[in-house]
């Protein structure tokens, strides 16, 4: 290894032991850390932080990087040199631009607001937090201020967590999605609804924990790599490679919260442990983008998941974990519940029909937010304008409504949501295209075999990490550049025959 790149290496590796352990005090933050420790959390975060960015930001890595770029100048694009290269100038470049003080303050909000949102959601408080979500409002333009020339200030938040997009491509797809979306939600609703009652009744925690977990270790989810725990808000996070951790969030009278959710971060959780080991510790060991990273979850709990296929193999053993719920339900009742199409108040829970619309709303309210045309104290107003006009339904509360997600209360307003709907629409495209590779690929879902779905993600997309970009991923992955076809293709073919359409 050149001098040179193996000083680089130790650098970074620096940096992201920082960041782990940064991480691993959040995980801990939202899991099982007294409520007493916030305020010390917020400081002990905010010290990492500072000290991460300080370190990647130092100057001896830029001449590292400018250096380095020269000597690996005929490196092959797809090398992990060029890539490790590529990546970090880009992450480097934009690091350099926020000033260290102001990373410090972010981090420090950002534990404080959370810690308060934990208890302000469950209390119906919004007015409570109003003044810490202003706080996040201009920390989230001020963050913007610092990246110039971009046509809005949602754009560095989006190009963060979806490198290449910006409000305006977003925006034109939202629109095609809409206008073909809107047409199946009213055709469904014209429908008698699929009774879902055998959702609703009591399911004792600790069955659904062991149920859901023996799902995701056949699913191919690594426990001696991994673990789950309960939280506020699911969620999946990594340390390393070899220590990746899921979260879920129960609820004993509604068995689809605890069972998809878990399916859910399985799906984020098994991206990020298929990462190639000669990854590890630098900016290339993770996903690629939030969109590709949620196309895994959301393809694991929907595609897979909620497919007649799955629970052909599943259900058996569910009846078993649970007699007296389900003992005398057929599978064809169960199968038509967990994909009964409805409007609801809770995105988490939303199926996946109405799902994007609860995406799109929030996507146009912090979009207005940061442009200035909206205040947070008339968040709560518009929010329910937006719910009744979009899915015809007005929360009773702000628990139910503008408090419901932590994503304002836990970071930046901006680039936070988008790649939720964008996940669900490469999902579709790249099981589309690991069926056209495996022809075989559902019936061996049917059989609870896993191994070649997930072979054909590892392969093209979790080995990679962030590599390639996400339209790289795509393009390479399926040989097409992103589309909405499969997905509306699959939600048609779904659903159509769910609701003899």
């Amino acid at each position: 290894m050149h001098p040179k790149m193996k000083e680089l290496k130790e650098r970074l590796t620096e940096v992201d032991d920082l960041n782990s352990a940064t991480w691993l005090l959040s995980w801990d933050q939202q899991t099982y850390m007294p409520p007493g420790g916030a305020e010390a959390r917020g400081r002990q975060m905010a010290t990492l932080q500072h000290l991460a960015h300080e370190k990647f930001t130092d100057d001896r890595i830029g001449y590292l990087l400018d250096d380095l770029q020269r000597e690996y100048a005929d490196e092959p694009y797809a090398s992990n040199e060029a890539a490790l290269l590529r990546v970090t100038a880009r992450e480097y470049a934009k690091a350099t631009q926020v000033p260290p003080d102001f990373v410090v303050e972010a981090s420090n909000h950002s534990s404080a607001i959370f810690s308060a949102w934990t208890t302000a959601r469950p209390d119906n408080d919004f007015a409570r937090l109003r003044p810490m979500l202003e706080k996040t409002l201009d920390l989230s333009k001020r963050y913007a201020t610092y990246f110039p020339g971009h046509a809005e200030p949602i754009d560095p938040h989006i190009e963060n967590s979806d490198y290449g997009m910006d409000a305006a491509i977003i925006g034109a797809l939202f629109a095609d999605l809409r206008a073909q979306l809107v047409p199946l939600v009213q055709a469904i609703a014209e429908r008698p609804l699929a009774d879902d009652s055998v959702l609703h009744q009591h399911y004792p925690e600790a069955a659904q924990i062991a149920f859901g977990e023996e799902v995701a270790r056949t699913l191919g989810y690594d426990f001696k790599r991994g673990r789950q725990d309960k939280t506020y808000h699911p969620f999946a996070t990594k340390f390393s490679i070899n220590d990746v951790r899921i979260t879920t969030r129960l609820d004993a009278e509604f068995l689809s919260a605890g069972l998809f959710g878990t399916i859910h971060e399985t799906g984020h959780a098994m991206y990020e442990q298929g990462v190639d080991q000669a990854l590890e510790a630098t900016p290339l060991a993770s996903g690629t983008s939030s969109g590709v990273h949620e196309s895994q979850s959301r393809l694991w709990e929907n595609l897979v998941g909620r497919s007649r296929n799955f629970w052909h193999h599943f259900y058996a053993p569910l009846q078993e974990q649970f007699p007296a719920q389900l003992g005398n339900v057929s599978m064809d009742t169960f199968y038509r519940a967990i994909n009964k199409v409805e409007p609801s108040l809770i995105r988490v829970e939303a199926d996946e029909v109405t799902y994007n619309l609860h995406v799109m709303l929030r996507f146009d309210l912090e979009r207005a937010l940061l442009n200035g045309q909206l205040a947070v104290a008339d968040l709560p107003e518009a929010w329910n304008a937006r719910m009744e006009a979009d899915l015809g339904l007005v929360p009773p509360d702000d628990r139910d409504g503008v408090l419901q997600d932590v994503h304002w209360y836990a970071g930046f307003i901006g680039g936070a949501f988008q790649g939720y709907t964008l996940g669900n629409v490469m999902s579709a495209q790249f099981f589309a295209a690991a069926q056209q590779a495996h022809p075989t690929i559902r019936d061996q879902i049917r059989t609870g075999s896993f191994d070649t779905l997930r072979g054909w993600l590892t392969e093209n997309i979790y080995t990679h990490g962030t590599k390639y970009s996400a339209d790289e991923v795509i393009r390479n992955a399926t040989g097409s550049p992103l589309s909405i076809a499969p997905y509306m293709a699959y939600l048609h073919g779904k659903y159509g025959e769910l609701y003899g359409l």
